[in-house]
């Protein structure tokens, strides 16, 4: 082994775990020098948007997903020489299949979930007769627009270059199961955080990263997390990773009757078995679902890395 294998691989590339170094860095610079500034700013206007507000959530969410998006074309053109659409958010062929079936399957994977705490006498739900229609309907809005921004953020960051990076290098499996811990890590802070939210974080981030390797683009699991998200928050009314402050007025207000281990205690379903086992299905089902399967195009452009100086599929 030389200097030149430790840093460069048979194609002549930097090789993707320097890749990865890389891009965290720059992505942790970044978002730090601009999420600095976009909360200094809300934290002293005069409504006063502090943590866990909308606003705050967008405007911390949104750059980040720019950042992410940047940062993942820059690293994919300049170490791989590939074009921004090899990062699986661009309208390429089926993505608008993707999706739709993303939001299906991400709606349905947390009603089954739900209805298994419900049969076994966890959850019960009324309607929310707290709020009018016009405040159930704000939220659902509102809530629609924070939940597909901080999908799309998360998908783009876990799923997308570093995922991407370490697939093209051959590191299938290691590189889902490494950024669903990554995925897992990123809500260790969340309140009422359990081993079993973590847990199950960590399964989440397996479900979109086969996700991701069945279509090779991020319609598909972008579509899952909101879905999962929104209906479970604006429609059900239950914690999302914890989260309860940003959903005013939801449809439904969730009555937890317990055990934790069942409904998921303050952090929401997400840290209960029922999550686990509607998880562990879909995951299954995504894998074996014979009408989900990438373009020959998005194949090609992440399978595998090309010789240095060779371009990329058109």
């Amino acid at each position: 082994m030389t200097i030149e294998t430790v840093f460069f691989n048979t194609y002549g590339r930097l090789r993707s775990g320097w890749r990865f170094v890389i891009f965290i860095i720059l992505f942790a610079f970044f978002t730090f020098l601009f999420g600095s500034a976009a909360q200094g700013l809300l934290t002293k206007l005069p409504i006063g948007f502090g943590p866990g507000s909308v606003i705050f959530m967008l405007a911390t969410a949104g750059p980040s997903l720019s950042i992410a998006l940047v940062l993942g074309w820059l690293c994919g053109r300049f170490f791989e020489g590939l074009p921004f659409r090899a990062l699986g958010v661009w309208f390429t062929k089926n993505w608008f299949k993707d999706l739709c079936i993303g939001l299906g399957l991400g709606g349905v994977t947390l009603v089954i979930g739900v209805l298994i705490a419900v049969v076994f006498g966890g959850l019960s739900f009324r309607y929310d007769a707290d709020y009018g229609t016009a405040a159930i309907l704000v939220t659902l809005f509102v809530s629609f627009a924070v939940f597909a921004v901080a999908a799309a953020f998360e998908e783009v960051l876990c799923r997308g270059y570093i995922l991407q990076t370490f697939m093209r290098a051959g590191f299938v499996w290691p590189a889902i199961i490494g950024t669903s811990i990554l995925f897992g890590a990123g809500h260790l802070a969340n309140p009422g955080a359990s081993w079993i939210s973590v847990a199950n974080t960590i399964l989440a981030g397996v479900w979109f990263g086969v996700a991701y390797m069945k279509t090779r683009t991020l319609w598909l699991p972008i579509g899952m997390h909101f879905m999962w998200n929104w209906t479970q928050g604006s429609i059900f009314g239950i914690e999302v990773s914890g989260l309860k402050d940003i959903l005013k007025a939801p449809v439904l207000q969730e009555i937890d009757h317990g055990p934790a281990w069942l409904t998921g205690g303050d952090y929401g379903i997400e840290a209960s078995i029922a999550c686990t086992i509607a998880l562990v299905v879909s995951t299954v089902a995504i894998y074996f679902l014979p009408i989900l399967k990438p373009t020959e195009e998005m194949l090609a452009l992440t399978s595998h890395e090309r010789p240095a100086g060779t371009e990329p599929p058109v």
